[in-house]
């Protein structure tokens, strides 16, 4: 009898021994290509349009109005997405609420270009912006759950591959779109989506769905705070959101805030372009340096006083330095971004908890953003000067200093010691 069950021992031990569990090596690079694939997608949309917005507009018939609606949409959708995000992941589970934003940020993609009106075109602009809204807020706490020992450096190369592709898109979508048509100059960046989308269907059939994530014993209590009542997490939204303010407007108005202070517009233009560029450079430098060991409250603190030197430039210095204001503004916002990012993981205890931090900050800085290019060009239009507008842009970059600093402390979301 006890020979009988040895063997029944030995055969179970078998076949468990037989059903391998993935290598933390292979999820590792399997969570980094499958997230860098996704960041491929969430900028190329909102970049394609705006690079071609003449071209669209003409295409289509509709009027000024009508354009900037288009580009007012991704950030109230954002902010929504943001918003509802963490309820949905958690119930349904993050993956799986992944994999269905991914699907609908690609029906987006081709939704704008197989049907060019007004409509079409605005329907698909919703659809595929409260998707990314909702990866922008998914992102940290997947991150969180299934790379935990590399954080930063998945944190960043995300950051970077939305800087990059955007980057690449605002360069190659206008001669593209003489090539092949606006349609497909657009629609075409969907085929990225179409590969995310299988690799995320993959993760998920070799990782399942982390939808549920077990709290540890000496965090229970501090698991269960609200996030929305944390001083921490007021603090982390309008960090974040200042910031966003500032990168919009910039993105918004650089050009023109340049031309009126004399620079042709060629060169003006140029600026624009090392606002940008500047990015890449930004992410790779703070995610090399966190990985290194090297402090945050140091980091957050030098981006967020870039952002104020940057402003003061702008507002009051030569405009022969200009590239020097705009890089300086550039590498801020982008520092600043990528480590909100990194701090949705870091500061809290669990993947719900990091999913709520990130949906709480992303819904209240989008919201404040939104009121960024807005409040800008009313104020201009108001005063017929940019110089109130830029003074209210600096006093709020200098508060962000000191968000920077509360915001980086190494304590938790819930005020205890990191």
């Amino acid at each position: 009898m006890s020979t009988s069950n040895d063997l029944l021992s030995n055969s179970s031990a078998n076949k468990s021994s037989m059903i391998k569990t993935p290598s933390s090596k292979f999820i590792f690079w399997l969570v980094l290509f499958a997230m860098i694939l996704l960041a491929t997608n969430m900028r190329a949309p909102i970049v394609a349009l705006g690079s071609i917005a003449p071209v669209v507009q003409d295409a289509l018939g509709i009027s000024e109005t009508e354009i900037g609606w288009l580009g007012a949409v991704p950030m109230l959708t954002f902010a929504i997405g943001a918003l509802i995000a963490p309820s949905i992941g958690k119930r349904f589970g993050l993956e799986n609420t992944l994999i269905v934003m991914v699907a609908l940020l690609t029906f987006g993609m081709v939704l704008r270009s197989v049907v060019p009106t007004w409509l079409g075109f605005l329907t698909g602009t919703v659809m595929l912006t409260l998707a990314i809204g909702f990866a922008n807020t998914l992102a940290a706490p997947i991150i969180k759950q299934r790379t935990p020992k590399n954080i930063p450096l998945v944190t960043g190369l995300f950051s970077l591959t939305m800087t990059i592709g955007a980057g690449i898109v605002a360069g190659v979508v206008l001669p593209l779109s003489e090539w092949v048509g606006w349609q497909w100059a657009i629609g075409g960046w969907s085929i990225f989506g179409v590969f995310a989308l299988i690799l995320w269907i993959f993760l998920r059939i070799r990782l399942g769905s982390s939808n549920h994530q077990p709290i540890p014993t000496s965090a229970t209590t501090s698991a269960k705070i609200s996030i929305w009542r944390s001083a921490f997490g007021w603090q982390i939204a309008m960090f974040m959101g200042i910031q966003s303010l500032l990168y919009y407007t910039v993105a918004s108005f650089l050009p023109s805030i340049l031309v009126s202070k004399g620079m042709s517009a060629v060169n003006a233009g140029q600026m624009g372009a090392v606002f940008q560029f500047m990015a890449p450079l930004a992410i790779l430098i703070v995610t090399w340096l966190i990985n290194r060991g090297r402090p945050i409250q140091a980091l957050a603190i030098t981006a967020a006083s870039f952002n104020v030197i940057g402003i003061l430039g702008l507002s009051y210095a030569s405009t022969d330095l200009a590239w020097l204001w705009s890089g300086f503004m550039g590498a801020g916002c982008s520092a600043i971004f990528t480590l909100s990012m990194m701090l949705f993981s870091l500061r809290t205890y669990t993947t719900n908890q990091s999913s709520e931090l990130s949906g709480m900050a992303q819904f209240v800085g989008y919201l404040v953003a939104f009121f960024g290019p807005l409040g800008t060009g009313w104020l201009h239009e108001a005063k017929d000067s940019w110089d109130l507008p830029l003074l209210l842009i600096l006093i709020l970059m200098i508060i962000n200093v000191g968000l920077a600093w509360l915001v980086s402390r190494p304590v938790m979301v819930d005020g205890q010691k990191a």
